[in-house]
């Protein structure tokens, strides 16, 4: 009996996996259907921002931030994910109707591919930071290999937040532009195109609570700086992010059994 179990479970978790992939895939080519340039905007849309914030930060209000091009772009990769798989995740529900109706379909696979589709994203254009690293003489270190343990927390912190907003947005739908408008304001109160430390010491304890700003921070660490993220809050972020994860994936659950009727 248990072995059955067991086998059901595998072939369970085999057919998420390629259904997660064929959606990812499906995502990926109705976001760039008839785009000459297709997923290349991945790359291009945060080498346009670097160019501008680069040109605002360097010649009108200059910065004195070492290597600063491949500071600027560690934050602008690491914002876009996070507020681009938000922004889309809200939507993971309403502009799938059809999928969510059809019988044993599992719902909460949605979110994840909006946000795993984003995460592909994010590693095309890894490549091109690696570029401006190279650029700015910044060596990469062995620390490299902790990479992949800031994009997972990442990645959970973006999943648990995506079915919070999915699931809110099926009863209110101007989660959506609401989202859009915190997200606005919370991008400048992330040090993306700013040093954590020239925030001033009487606002620090307000940043405290932006798990994007240890997220920024740990891809720089990494990479521009060469050293091992603190660990305490990668700690306190992967805790937090489980946390968010549980609760949201719970959340979402219990209000899937009234997706359709919503609809």
């Amino acid at each position: 009996m248990q072995t059955r179990i067991t086998q059901d479970n595998l072939r369970r978790l085999i057919y998420v996996r390629d259904l997660l992939r064929e959606l990812v895939v499906r995502d990926m080519k109705l976001r760039y259907k008839r785009s000459v340039l297709g997923i290349a905007w991945s790359i291009l849309n945060p080498l346009a921002q670097l160019l501008v914030f680069g040109f605002v930060f360097r010649f009108i209000l200059p910065v004195k931030i070492p290597n600063y091009s491949s500071f600027l772009f560690c934050g602008v990769l690491a914002w876009n994910w996070f507020s681009s798989s938000l922004l889309l995740s809200t939507g993971a529900i309403v502009d799938n109707r059809d999928l969510i109706k059809r019988p044993g379909f599992p719902a909460a696979i949605l979110p994840t591919v909006r946000v795993t589709s984003d995460l592909v994203h994010f590693l095309l254009a890894l490549p091109v930071l690696l570029v401006f690293l190279m650029l700015d003489g910044i060596r990469l270190s062995s620390m490299i290999l902790a990479l992949p343990i800031v994009i997972a927390l990442e990645f959970t912190l973006i999943l648990a937040l995506a079915y919070f907003v999915s699931t809110i947005h099926v009863i209110f739908r101007d989660t959506q532009y609401l989202l859009g408008v915190l997200l606005h304001l919370l991008f400048f109160l992330t040090p993306v195109f700013y040093d954590v430390h020239s925030i001033p010491t009487r606002y620090q304890a307000l940043f405290l609570f932006n798990p994007m700003m240890r997220v920024i921070d740990g891809y720089r660490a990494i990479l521009i700086r060469g050293e091992f993220p603190v660990r305490v809050w990668l700690l306190i972020l992967g805790a937090v992010a489980g946390v968010l994860l549980t609760f949201g994936y719970r959340t979402f659950s219990r209000a899937s059994y009234h997706f359709v009727e919503e609809l």
